[in-house]
């Protein structure tokens, strides 16, 4: 087993990551990851109790993480700019899965 498969399995089991985790699987700027929390992209599960060097962040922060380079990279945006694109593609998410749900329900 790879250490990443490791890794992986490690992260599933815990459900969460740490502030560190989350930064390195960045690839971005720390400063950046910040932004992200501050414009609510990320949320970690603690940030009232604790400093960033300590926020732990539940497992599906790493995809959010890992879109957010990318918008960052191919569209050349800016934290805040991600932060808004990546609340349109949630809610988009969110509206297919409900479509989805209702064509289920209704048969076709």
């Amino acid at each position: 087993m790879t250490l990443t498969v490791e890794k992986a399995l490690y992260v599933e089991e815990q459900g969460q990551v740490t502030y560190a985790e989350l930064v390195a699987t960045a690839d971005m700027p720390e400063h950046v990851v910040r932004e992200l929390v501050r414009y609510g992209a990320l949320a970690p599960i603690d940030a009232a109790a604790a400093q960033p060097p300590q926020w732990r962040f539940r497992a599906e922060a790493l995809l959010i993480v890992r879109k957010a380079r990318g918008l960052r990279r191919e569209l050349d945006l800016d934290a805040h700019a991600v932060s808004i694109v990546l609340s349109y593609v949630e809610r988009i998410d969110a509206l297919e899965a409900e479509l989805r749900e209702l064509r289920a329900r209704r048969g076709g």
